[in-house]
């Protein structure tokens, strides 16, 4: 399916777009140079930002409008003509919040949930948002978004995906095993899966009013994928991003937006599942660092986007290498013959 512009809210009069190089490999062009965007391009690594963190806490810049699209933007200002897409400025665990729990973002420790999810009866305590309401924030901080990128990159709206924003909800907060969560799965099979059911419809929700406000593409992350044995992420994964993936079509056809909204999975360390997430009804997968895109093409069985895939940590060499680290990424992803949109292979 190749790109057309069209205006996905021609009330809001989005400016006219000037480059367009993203979205078109997104929907299947094979772009030359491949466009180039980077996970959590906007972040501590810049001045700019460690400037507005010293001055609100991090929840408090997610729920601003304003501070959001100011943070969204520095990438794309400093890096003026680098860059090929924007992503929204916010947090997966917004959605955690909107269903009524507590997050904190703790300095140098991460997000932590003072009141984690124990057992089966604490999913009576969580609430069905009004999505549109709850989270009209993040819609706000899309809008003006689009609006102050004049064209010059399209926006991507995300989310966490369902298993990975439950490792989250039940864990309290980070962890290198995720026990607390992947024990659920076992004992509490049923009850896990209402929980998941529950996610999906919210994400499903959140990331159509993304695209009403003014995203032009999509990415779900469920950055703990690699957490679940295959079998596991047959069962509590890839069935969850299924539900999501087709609501989230039939609802954007059920507000008229009729072109095609690309649709990203990144789902780190899932290297059992590639072929049945590149079944779904998307347009690029997501590699992590760990993958091999010669090696992901072998399990692919349509033609789709891939996006990937240097290390981060890649960007500590010193710049001859980091040249020779590029060239033989792109090199290698070239070889494939399949659309790449160029990005690290986890955030910065």
């Amino acid at each position: 399916m190749t790109f057309t512009e069209t205006n996905l809210s021609s009330n809001k009069a989005f400016p006219r777009m000037l480059n367009t190089n993203y979205l078109k490999a997104a929907l299947g062009e094979v772009i030359c140079p491949p466009p180039v965007w980077v996970m959590r391009q906007a972040g501590r690594y810049l001045p700019e930002f460690r400037e507005v963190r010293e001055k609100y806490d991090f929840f408090k810049v997610c729920q601003t409008p304003e501070l959001a699209c100011q943070i969204t933007l520095q990438p794309i200002d400093r890096y003026d003509g680098l860059l090929d897409a924007a992503i929204i400025f916010s947090d997966i665990l917004v959605i955690p919040q909107a269903m009524g729990m507590e997050v904190q973002m703790l300095p140098s420790k991460g997000p932590h949930f003072p009141c984690p999810l124990i057992s089966p009866e604490d999913l009576n305590k969580l609430r069905m948002p009004v999505v549109k309401d709850v989270l009209s924030y993040v819609f706000e901080a899309i809008t003006l978004t689009r609006h102050r990128l004049n064209g010059r990159v399209p926006l991507i709206g995300f989310s966490g995906a369902p298993w990975t924003l439950m490792a989250y909800m039940i864990e309290g907060g980070g962890s290198k095993t995720f026990s607390k969560a992947k024990a659920w799965l076992y004992r509490y099979p049923s009850e896990s899966k209402q929980l998941l059911a529950k996610l999906s419809s919210v994400i499903a929700d959140y990331i159509v009013e993304q695209v009403l406000a003014g995203a032009q593409a999509i990415q779900l992350f469920d950055s703990w994928a690699g957490e679940l044995s295959p079998k596991l992420y047959k069962e509590f994964g890839i069935p969850f991003l299924e539900e999501i993936v087709t609501v989230f079509r039939k609802k954007l056809i059920d507000a008229q937006i009729t072109e095609r909204i690309p649709l990203t999975l990144f789902c780190k360390g899932a290297h059992s599942s590639l072929k049945d997430l590149s079944d779904l009804d998307i347009d690029v997968l997501g590699l992590d660092y760990t993958m091999e895109a010669i090696e992901a093409s072998k399990n692919i069985t349509k033609r789709i986007c891939l996006q990937g895939n240097l290390d981060p940590c890649a960007l500590f060499a010193e710049t001859e290498t980091l040249k020779e680290l590029t060239n033989e990424n792109l090199k290698e992803f070239d070889s494939v013959g399949l659309p790449h949109i160029v990005n690290l292979g986890h955030g910065m």
